[in-house]
């Protein structure tokens, strides 16, 4: 394996120095089965942060733990500086929300009902419902532009809509930190890119961190500003798109040759995979 550069070793240093959300030798596994260990990890603060890798190279089960969705075998999450598994359940979801990689909405509830319950981390029995929900919940609905679908079913939505709508509730939180899971499985590139649009406008507007975890790479490297790369429940490579995603790089992450070249509308790094060539048999 190649060693990480000094250079991206200085960019680990400054992220965990500016993190609210880091992981400190974690080991993650289910059951008896280790998915990673002795991680390390640090969320730059108002970083747009994606996680790439193989398939079961730990990336969901990383953003799992780091959302306290998945107890580590060993190792801490430190969310504020405070051990996350130690603090209220309510405290965490005023400060961290999550949008799970498979959501499912009660029957029959609609758009509207189901962005509000992004306000029951602020709900007490001194505070109820006030104004001030309603018009988080609305402008929330605004913002992810399913306002007109406020009285809709969710589940007679498409996809993309439904994704939106699933947004809107985790922004009704109004949490600094955002986590979500493949928020583009199952959606056509339309809708993909419709919702890292999305996520871009709410990091750049908003100054919200976001962490997502994303399958394509030249996705990644267009939205995001800080990248995350594992490999076998490692942390192989960590930094801006440009620093992580070169043909070196990606061929010993994923196992694919490639050339990097610029994405001709953002400047970002654009994978292309080398050329099969096929042998010709002359008979």
């Amino acid at each position: 394996m190649t060693e990480i550069s000094e250079a991206t070793d200085g960019v680990r240093d400054m992220a965990q120095g500016a993190a609210r959300l880091t992981g400190h030798g974690l080991t993650l596994a289910y059951d008896r089965r280790t998915i990673a260990e002795g991680l390390d990890v640090a969320i730059p603060d108002r970083s747009f942060t994606v996680i790439v890798g193989p398939n079961g190279c730990g990336k969901s089960t990383l953003l799992r733990a780091l959302a306290r969705m998945l107890k580590p075998a060993a190792g801490t999450v430190l969310l504020d500086g405070q051990d996350i598994a130690r603090l209220p359940g309510k405290q965490v979801a005023r400060t961290l929300g999550l949008l799970p990689q498979s959501s499912v909405a009660p029957d029959g509830i609609t758009v509207a009902d189901l962005v509000a319950r992004g306000r029951y981390p602020h709900q007490s029995l001194l505070r109820q419902w006030s104004r001030e929900d309603e018009r988080i919940v609305t402008e929330s609905m605004a913002a992810t532009g399913v306002a007109e679908l406020a009285d809709r079913p969710v589940d007679e939505l498409s996809g993309g809509q439904r994704q939106r709508v699933w947004i809107a509730m985790a922004l009704a939180q109004q949490t600094p930190l955002l986590l979500l899971d493949e928020p583009t499985t199952y959606l056509d590139i339309a809708h993909q890119l419709e919702i890292l649009d999305l996520c871009a406008r709410l990091h750049r507007e908003e100054g919200r961190t976001l962490v997502a975890v994303l399958h394509d790479l030249n996705q990644a490297a267009r939205y995001a500003t800080h990248l995350i790369a594992m490999r076998d429940g490692r942390v192989l490579a960590e930094g801006t798109p440009a620093e992580v995603v070169t043909a070196e790089r990606v061929e010993e992450i994923f196992r694919l040759p490639c050339r990097v070249i610029d994405d001709p509308e953002t400047g970002t790094p654009l994978v292309v995979p080398a050329a099969v060539r096929s042998r010709v048999v002359v008979g």
